[in-house]
């Protein structure tokens, strides 16, 4: 035996050879299949950063044009939406964003539609009768959608789904180059160079006339101002008053014919007419006298008639309910026969004159009073009116012959009564 490595048997290697060998390969198996997975990261880690980046991109997009946000969609109808109006332009209220453009359309009558996009929250805020402007802040400026409260706001507020309609479009430049240009196609050099010139030739010295007159202007139209709210009140008001004026044209123009034949008449009659003023003169100054000479007593008589007129004109009602009654009598047929025609009934006698009882009485209150005149039913009377100035047939509800005694009526009653009737030879005695 020596030093070296030992031999397997039949000459075969040693056996740490074989060892050595295997360890060597199997290294070599996990060094390549580190390098694959080292291979294949890479491309793995690029796929994912491109996607995360990609990821990061759209949700950048997406926010920056709001995709996540919540809105509310409002419909503008508009006559035109201009030339430079684009989707996502803004909405704007007192100078503060409430929402953008989505979308712009044609109708078919070749009005514009244009979608908006508006803030939920800023609805509340924004008045149902809000005015809708296109315009800019520039003449070469982007278009945007400008909301402008109204004087009045109403009640309601703006709602998702509302339909509004634009009132005002700010004209483009092109619009004003095209309106131009066809104005100018239509002018000749040579008149506008003349025209230009008779201008030219009419202002040249006169600054000074021109300012004054500039200035004379201002002042009256700021006198005018002052009445325009008058000025608006009439014009409203006139419609009311020439239709009023026309339908009374025909009265009024036969007025006009009226007056024309009366002003001929007069003019024709002047010599009688001048004979009457004559004679009133005349007569007034015979009044004047008879009334100067006579005012003292003209006043007593005036002092004394207030009284009798005051109540008369208290009873003004019964003495109307009197007269009217009487009317139908005096319109009545006359007879056939001459003569006067009498109708006549025998009646129980009313009580005689008691005293004290029967005495009259200055008490009566009520006022007047017409008790169914002038026109009473049919089948009905007039009541009595009983008062206080004599005997009252009523008072013990018999009208006929007394048969019973004086204390039968006390017993039957149960109060004492006036004594009998009395004669002229009672006068002043109890009865």
């Amino acid at each position: 035996m020596n030093g070296g490595a030992s031999r397997g048997p039949l000459g075969s290697p040693p056996l740490h050879s074989s060892r050595t060998r295997g360890a060597v390969a199997s290294g070599s198996a996990a060094s390549r299949r580190r390098r694959r997975l080292h291979g294949a990261a890479r491309p793995i880690a690029g796929l994912v950063t491109l996607v995360v980046v990609s990821l990061v991109v759209a949700l950048a997009v997406g926010l920056f044009q709001g995709r996540f946000t919540e809105t509310a969609a409002v419909t503008v109808i508009s006559a035109r939406a201009g030339l430079v109006m684009n989707a996502d332009a803004k909405v704007k209220m007192r100078g503060v964003q409430v929402g953008k453009v989505a979308s712009i359309g044609t109708r078919p009558d070749g009005t514009a539609e244009i979608q908006l996009a508006m803030d939920p929250a800023q609805l509340a805020l924004i008045p149902a009768n809000v005015r809708v402007d296109v315009t800019s802040s520039t003449v070469f400026g982007a278009k945007f959608v400008q909301f402008t409260p109204p004087a009045d706001p109403s009640a309601q507020t703006m709602r998702a789904g509302q339909v509004i309609t634009g009132e005002h479009v700010m004209v483009e430049v092109n619009t004003v180059f095209e309106q131009l240009s066809s104005v100018l196609s239509t002018i000749r050099p040579e008149q506008l160079n003349q025209t230009l010139s008779t201008l030219s030739s009419a202002f040249s010295g006169r600054g000074d006339q021109m300012g004054q007159t500039i200035s004379d202007l201002n002042g009256a139209l700021a006198e005018l101002e002052a009445g325009f709210d008058n000025l608006r009140h009439d014009l409203a008001a006139a419609p009311t008053v020439l239709n009023a004026y026309a339908d009374s044209a025909p009265d009024l123009l036969t007025i006009v014919d009226n007056a024309s034949d009366l002003s001929r008449t007069v003019v024709e009659r002047q010599h009688d007419l001048d004979t009457l003023l004559v004679g009133v003169i005349g007569f007034a100054e015979r009044a004047d006298d008879v009334l100067s000479t006579n005012a003292l007593p003209l006043t007593d008589v005036l002092r004394l008639l207030a009284p009798i007129t005051g109540l008369t004109n208290q009873y003004n009602e019964a003495l109307y309910c009197g007269l009217a009654g009487a009317l139908p009598v005096a319109k009545l047929p006359p007879q056939p026969t001459p003569g006067a025609l009498v109708m006549a009934s025998l009646q129980w006698g009313m009580d005689p004159y008691r005293y004290p009882s029967d005495l009259p009485k200055v008490a009566a209150t009520g006022g007047p009073q017409c008790s169914g005149l002038p026109v009473l039913p049919f089948e009905t009377r007039a009541p009595y009116v009983v008062a206080d100035v004599g005997t009252n047939p009523w008072e013990y509800g018999n009208r006929g012959v007394e048969l019973n005694t004086a204390a039968m009526k006390q017993w039957l009653l149960g109060q004492p009564i006036d004594g009998a009737p009395r004669n002229s030879a009672q006068v002043g005695m109890p009865g």
